[in-house]
């Protein structure tokens, strides 16, 4: 790289800091990769060269790799649950709500398999489902979830009831969502919408023994 090159780049870089813009464009470029392989093939040397900037930039704002896939995350989540809250724009409080959230969250896990996968992986392993926020909504996907279960079961049942019927509507749209990515079970609509059926998760209370 010639002397005059450098300097360009450089000029670069300092107009896509005074415009605070350049770590969004380097997680957009990260979102983009991620889609593209596997998270053990992602780059911070080729984020930098996607973005048109040098790699001493991507390190000013991502120490390292772990520091990237834990932006990449946050921003995965919030998308997940942009998603979420478009298909239950339209939908009744309860079954319909919670149907329409799970399809959201199968169908994100199909379109962004490496990025969802890091979602679900990060350290100490999978984010347990938090308790539920009173209001509902909010960012964060997976308490968007929660307050979608909630409102299957509602809030005066039994404690023991309301956790595990937390964990078993979780564990009905996130089983098929990985049993679909593992190549378990083919990944169609038609199956999608057959299984994610929140009617089947409101049973009785389980007799205790």
């Amino acid at each position: 790289m010639s002397e005059k090159d450098n300097a360009v780049n450089i000029a670069s870089e300092k107009n896509r800091y005074h415009h605070g813009d350049l770590r969004s464009a380097l997680v957009e470029e990260g979102l983009k990769l991620i889609d593209m392989g596997p998270v053990d093939a992602l780059s911070l040397r080729e984020i930098a060269r996607r973005a048109g900037v040098s790699a001493t930039a991507v390190y000013r704002h991502f120490p390292d790799k772990a520091a990237l896939l834990g932006a990449l995350c946050l921003e995965g989540h919030a998308r997940m649950a942009k998603a979420f809250e478009a298909a239950m724009a339209s939908a009744s409080p309860g079954v319909e709500a919670f149907n329409a959230m799970g399809r959201a969250y199968v169908n994100f896990a199909l379109a962004h398999p490496s990025l969802f996968r890091l979602m679900m992986a990060q350290t100490g392993g999978p984010a347990p489902v938090p308790a539920p926020i009173a209001g509902g909504g909010g960012s964060d996907g997976m308490q968007i979830l929660v307050n979608a279960i909630e409102g299957l079961f509602g809030l005066d049942a039994p404690v023991h009831l309301h956790e595990a019927g937390r964990l078993r509507a979780w564990s009905l749209v996130h089983g098929l969502a990985m049993l679909m990515l593992d190549g378990q079970v083919p990944s169609e609509p038609a199956l999608i919408e057959a299984v994610v059926d929140a009617s089947v998760l409101q049973g009785t209370e389980p007799v205790r023994r």
